[in-house]
């Protein structure tokens, strides 16, 4: 193979930002938004996606005074010291078990949906979940092989229905609900977190780093360009969306614990096309799918080094039972929890790709400087972005004690 085309491309590297970002979690994005509505929603979406961009730069800078190959896991431990290594681990861990518990949830009620709109007959929701979960974790068992497979295939998928449905969509949408009034900025502090969650890809930087080398301005361009993939997808689904549903529609949605079937069957109320009923049926399924293989190969990786399972099919075997099981109980008795897993998934995400980042390259810039081209200049961005984890940290913890005001 020629060296020209070995050379790493900008577009990969920005797919692979993309794609790690946009996932189940942009399903949330219009229920959790609909006390604030489209404005106070776009608003948020900037500022998130801006924190989001300058902490994963963060994360380069330090990343260009290790070699290319470092893990996350070690540019923790050699900046900040074990103990936050730990903590940065235990989080980790949380979020993937929550995300792989919500897509089990989010799963299950589209299995659900899917069963009541094309076959005409209701299905118990916990066997949904079985249903749902067990062909996804017999793939990541099988092989990773297998999982980057399957995942290539229905992201093409995915894009393809995410055009069909938007533009099916367009025509359909109400300028009453656009231009409601009725958006208030006070629900905006209880959906930080959910958000936030949107824009976490922040584990792929190292990896990018593997790939390109030492090229931080090659990098940068990816990590710039992927966030804005994100943010257009999420502009374009919140604005659609409530296009199409009203605030009082919303509210039964959220009324059914926010789950993507009850979001998806409400879209689906007043679209005569079938193609394009199938098209966002289609494309919410594999959202949550892909989403769920990602989530859950990430974890079953890591318990598998945590744990020292083998590759055997019987060290596979352990590896799933205890990356799979506890999620898969939740999902079997708790199977309305998705939007509430996907804000605890927030929650602990502010320690590893805010927080952590910012102290990391506060770090080593007092050991060694600045890189010469670092995308993350300036002395305040660090401070203000352990602030913005803080209020992020703090909007969840106080949505849980119901001291904000919720949309219901």
């Amino acid at each position: 193979m020629s060296k020209s085309l070995a050379k790493p491309s900008i577009f990969g590297g920005t797919m692979i930002v993309a794609g790690t970002a946009i996932g189940a979690g942009m399903l949330a994005l219009p229920t959790v938004s609909a006390g604030m509505w489209i404005g106070w929603a776009s608003i948020l979406l900037l500022l998130t996606c801006f924190c989001m961009l300058r902490s994963s730069q963060a994360i380069l800078e330090v990343n260009m005074h290790f070699e290319p190959g470092a893990s996350f896991h070690s540019l923790v431990k050699a900046t900040l010291g074990t103990k936050w290594s730990i903590i940065n681990g235990l989080s980790i861990s949380f979020v993937l078990y929550i995300l792989v518990y919500a897509y089990i949830s989010g799963g299950s009620s589209m299995v659900s949906y899917l069963f009541e709109a094309i076959g005409g007959f209701n299905i118990d929701r916990r066997i949904a979940s079985l249903l749902f979960a067990v062909v996804l974790i017999t793939c990541v068992w099988a092989s990773t092989w297998l999982v980057d497979k399957t995942s290539v295939i229905m992201m093409g998928i995915m894009v393809v229905t995410f055009f069909i449905s938007m533009g099916g969509l367009f025509p359909t949408i109400s300028i009453t609900n656009v231009f409601d009034e009725n958006g208030n900025i006070l629900y905006l502090w209880a959906a930080v977190s959910t958000f936030l969650t949107s824009f976490c890809f922040h584990g792929s930087v190292p990896s990018l780093v593997k790939y390109f080398g030492k090229d931080p301005i090659s990098i940068n361009k990816c990590l710039i360009y992927g966030t804005l993939i994100a943010l257009a997808c999420y502009c374009i689904w919140i604005f659609v969306a409530s296009g199409n549903i009203s605030r009082d529609g919303f509210k039964v949605v959220i009324a059914s614990g926010g789950n993507v079937g009850a979001l998806i069957q409400t879209a689906n109320v007043g679209i005569s096309s079938g193609l394009i009923v199938r098209a966002l049926d289609t494309f919410a399924s594999l959202a949550i799918a892909t989403s769920f293989l990602g989530a859950g190969l990430g974890l079953f990786d890591y318990l598998a080094d945590l744990f020292k399972f083998d590759d055997s099919p019987v060290g596979r075997g352990k590896t799933t039972l205890i990356t799979f099981v506890p999620p898969l109980i939740g999902g079997i008795f708790f199977p309305e929890g998705f939007i509430g897993a996907i804000a605890w998934a927030g929650l602990f995400s502010v320690i590893w790709s805010v927080i952590v980042p910012s102290l990391m390259v506060l770090k080593v810039r007092q050991q060694y400087g600045e890189i010469e081209y670092s995308p993350f200049k300036g002395k305040f961005i660090p401070y203000m972005l352990i602030g913005y984890g803080v209020i992020a940290g703090l909007c969840h913890i106080l949505v849980v004690f119901k001291l904000l005001p919720e949309f219901k």
